[in-house]
């Protein structure tokens, strides 16, 4: 079972790739690039798995640069909130 097939998981992979990077020094803004880099890649190879990446995907179709960039810190925003929960 890959970490794509269920949304939990993939939000506490994410997390946890977070986490490695906080470790290592990255800041907000590198962060937040990765996550724009990641999400683009996902978006542009990678088949969605459960109905939540396809809204994601979906969204990311039609987004702009800038709204592609909104939604990638909010994703990291959210696997930050849920490392707390």
């Amino acid at each position: 079972m890959s970490v794509l097939d269920n949304w939990d998981q993939w939000k506490n992979f994410l997390g946890d790739r977070l986490n490695e990077g906080e470790k290592q020094g990255l800041n907000d803004e590198t962060v937040n690039s990765l996550a724009f880099e990641i999400g683009d890649y996902l978006a542009k190879q990678v088949e969605p798995q459960n109905d939540q990446e396809k809204v994601l995907a979906d969204l990311w179709s039609v987004a702009s640069d800038q709204e592609k960039q909104a939604m990638a810190s909010v994703m990291v925003k959210l696997v930050e909130n849920n490392e707390t929960k």
